[in-house]
């Protein structure tokens, strides 16, 4: 659950890649 995890949503964007818990849709991912 951590920046390291890849599989979680703070982990892609770490990462800045892209799945199922952070689709590559900028405009509503905005508010967090």
């Amino acid at each position: 659950m951590g920046k390291g995890d890849k599989r979680s949503k703070r982990g892609k964007i770490f990462k800045s890649s892209f799945g199922k818990k952070r689709p590559r849709r900028v405009k509503s991912e905005a508010k967090s």
